[in-house]
């Protein structure tokens, strides 16, 4: 009986640990939905569209509307606007890809499952949903750009 006593002796602040990391956890995915307080760091929605006299380095990310959020894509030549830019999205949410290019081309959008939107030169609007919350990251596999990465709640 001793070894027993010994034994479940060693295991309670095992058991303590596990509880305790298990219950920051629990917290710690709480907090996750909580709106961000980054002030550096804009909501799509607060992202200004794209107008017909901007160059594309200074095309914006995203633009929302009652019905879709949309963001405004520029391919031209081997540079790609947005670059890499953080777009906030709902699960379940439509998106519209508004592609401005001067050749076609794939856009991989990779989430669960993988997506991918093929779009001619000129203007073309892509639908796109995401049905799980994460960061899904859109990119141009021609070009081994990211245009943009959606931050999915």
């Amino acid at each position: 009986m001793p070894r027993t006593t010994s034994r479940r002796a060693r295991r309670l602040p095992v058991l303590a640990a596990a509880l305790t990391i298990g219950l920051g956890l629990v917290l710690s995915g709480c907090a996750e939905d909580a709106e961000p307080t980054d002030a550096t760091s804009p909501s799509a929605s607060e992202t200004p569209s794209v107008t017909p006299s901007e160059t594309p380095s200074e095309t914006a990310t995203a633009t929302s509307s009652p019905e879709a959020q949309t963001i405004d894509i520029t391919v031209s030549g081997d540079t790609v606007t947005p670059s890499g830019e953080r777009v906030d999205a709902k699960v379940g949410e439509e998106i519209i890809l508004h592609v401005t290019a001067d050749a076609p081309g794939e856009i991989h959008v990779h989430s669960t499952p993988e997506q991918e939107l093929e779009y001619d030169a000129g203007t073309t609007d892509l639908p796109l949903t995401i049905d799980q919350p994460g960061l899904v990251d859109v990119e141009s596999h021609t070009l081994d750009l990211v245009i943009v990465q959606l931050e999915v709640r």
